[in-house]
């Protein structure tokens, strides 16, 4: 649900948010709401970036892969608990903290996390079967 907001910004501020909008072929709204959303999230989670990819933009840790990743590979690296944290943290030449940083930030915005995830398994399972494909014609 959305409500109607107002705020008073600076002119050049208003022509670059313009501009960008043009740019990123999005309503000046949907850009704010999004600006506002990723900036709170940053905020609160300091070391959590937001960065453009052919996906959309999506969380990383800064200097490390996207959060939807460490989260995938947590979920199923062996060990329990801190182990686990920290034997992903060798994994991926991380400090402990930045995983469980990526881990406090899925704690607070799973569905965000979780739809990359599932994004990324229905692509590789579309490969598999474009690979399978491929092989069954190259085959017969």
């Amino acid at each position: 649900m959305s409500r109607p907001t107002s705020f008073r910004l600076e002119e050049e501020l208003l022509d670059r948010l313009d501009a960008e909008s043009r740019a990123a072929s999005m309503s000046t709204t949907s850009l704010v709401s999004s600006l506002l959303d990723e900036g709170l999230k940053t905020r609160e989670f300091p070391g959590v970036v937001y960065r453009p990819g052919p996906t959309g933009r999506r969380a990383g840790l800064v200097g490390g892969p996207d959060v939807w990743e460490v989260i995938r590979d947590l979920r199923n690296g062996p060990g329990r608990g801190m182990e686990r944290v920290e034997r992903l943290a060798g994994d991926l030449d991380l400090p402990a903290s930045m995983i469980s940083l990526a881990a406090d930030f899925y704690s607070a915005f799973p569905e965000e996390i979780d739809a990359r995830i599932e994004a990324d398994e229905r692509a590789a399972e579309q490969i598999r079967r474009r690979i399978e494909e491929r092989e069954n014609l190259l085959s017969s």
